[in-house]
């Protein structure tokens, strides 16, 4: 996967320009769930000049129980699966709606790397994107260093969003 990035080595916020365009148009909200991005997510949409208009908010839910605490992801789904799971996004996706009235709910979990976690490779992100029409996650393996997988589910978590928004 290719990664747009600024030359401060940031995530491109021409996808969160994109996403905050359509959101205003049908006049919905977002908030982000995030894991191995660790408030990647929501600094990319910041940036964007009026972004107040749309973001809510968001949670970083680094360690596996804050994912229950926080975001109401299921316990027993985490302690099968791990942290790192299509359906913990998910849940992640959808808790971070509930948690703060968004009509939109973007969430990363993965493994940035260098190490495996839960038994999933460096690389291994699944991004999941609620809407009121319906909830799609993607899982993907990005290639690169911990911040290139970072920026990855970023621009990952974006572009599901904008497909999902046209």
């Amino acid at each position: 996967m290719t990664v747009s990035t600024d030359p401060g080595g940031r995530a491109s916020a021409g996808g969160a320009r994109d996403v905050l365009a359509a959101l205003e148009a049908r006049g919905w909200t977002v908030a982000a769930a995030e894991s191995l991005t660790g408030g990647l997510v929501a600094a990319t949409l910041v940036d964007v000049p009026g972004a107040s208009r749309s973001v809510r908010g968001a949670v970083v839910a680094y360690a596996t129980d804050l994912k229950t605490s926080l975001l109401g992801v299921d316990a027993h789904l985490l302690a099968q699966r791990g942290a790192v799971d299509p359906q913990v996004a998910v849940g992640m996706a959808e808790g971070v709606c509930a948690r703060t009235g968004a009509d939109v709910g973007l969430a990363t979990t993965g493994v940035a790397g260098p190490d495996p976690q839960d038994g999933a490779a460096a690389g291994t992100v699944h991004v999941a994107v609620r809407t009121p029409l319906g909830t799609r996650v993607r899982s993907l393996h990005l290639v690169g260093d911990r911040a290139a997988v970072r920026r990855g589910a970023v621009e990952a978590v974006l572009g599901l969003a904008l497909e999902m928004l046209r």
